[in-house]
């Protein structure tokens, strides 16, 4: 089981996850963050240090957020590794919370 990055990341990606992942499995694309499923070894430090609150264990990811895990594995195996905390995104404060972003998601 692993952990998965969801719709609210998209156009925020705030990085504090990325900081505290003992194993470095994020994964960064534009607007975006993703898990590597495989790498993963579902410690939990990710979850709570998340502001936005996008991150998710695979077996408790929120109604109508399934597609995420194919994301996050498909995304993880060609988007470059990141291990050190960013600045969020300039819009990350005005799109933080809002729902249905995948359309967003820049690949």
């Amino acid at each position: 089981m692993s952990f998965v990055v969801t719709d609210n990341c998209i156009k925020c990606k705030y990085t504090d996850c990325v900081e505290v992942c003992p194993v470095d499995c994020f994964y960064e694309g534009p607007n975006f963050l993703v898990i590597h499923p495989d790498e993963c070894i579902d410690c939990a430090l990710c979850e709570p240090e998340c502001p936005a609150q996008a991150i998710f264990s695979e077996d408790e990811i929120p109604d109508g957020m399934e597609e995420f895990v194919a994301i996050n594995a498909e995304l993880a195996e060609v988007w470059p590794n990141i291990t050190e905390k960013k600045d969020a995104l300039p819009e990350a404060p005005e799109w933080d919370g809002v729902t249905g972003k995948v359309q967003h998601l820049e690949r």
